[in-house]
């Protein structure tokens, strides 16, 4: 079964720039939302699109993950249905250690900025660079699909 391993943390500072590499704009749009975490996701980038679907697991840190692509026109068309949406700039960074991201949140979600790793298995060593600030991995409230329903700002 297919399955993200993710941790999360609040960004403590602007060191994390120099490591960036490439960075892509991103449209989110929920097309469902289940009490338990369950999420049907549609994503746009500038060129490419997907539609994810998401499921919790017992340990906060993993879980089920199933992505397809999608032509960009049924991206778009789907992307107008949703209830939910969000925007954001993801910038990768050069960064040892697993698949390390920043997310730049813009509208009524900005100024946050949240950094995530994707690791190979749940128990992998990490070092946490100095600019991570609190660890957010598991906390409902600063999920993309919350984010989306209910905007930092308003919090």
């Amino acid at each position: 079964m297919a399955q993200e391993i993710e941790r999360r943390f609040l960004v403590g500072s602007n060191a994390w720039q120099a490591l960036v590499s490439r960075s892509e704009p991103l449209v989110q749009g929920y097309l469902s939302q289940g009490r338990e975490g369950f999420t049907v996701r549609v994503r746009l980038g500038s060129s490419q699109a997907w539609l994810t679907l998401k499921a919790p697991t017992a340990d906060p840190i993993v879980r089920h993950e199933f992505e397809y692509p999608l032509p960009l026109g049924e991206a778009q068309s789907l992307l107008a249905l949703t209830p939910w949406r969000l925007e954001k700039t993801r910038h990768h960074l050069e960064l040892d250690g697993g698949d390390w991201v920043v997310d730049v949140f813009e509208g009524a979600n900005a100024p946050l900025l949240i950094a995530e790793v994707e690791l190979a298995q749940a128990d992998a060593p990490l070092a946490i660079p100095s600019w991570c600030g609190e660890e957010i991995t598991g906390r409902g409230e600063f999920s993309n699909a919350a984010l989306a329903v209910q905007p930092y700002q308003a919090a």
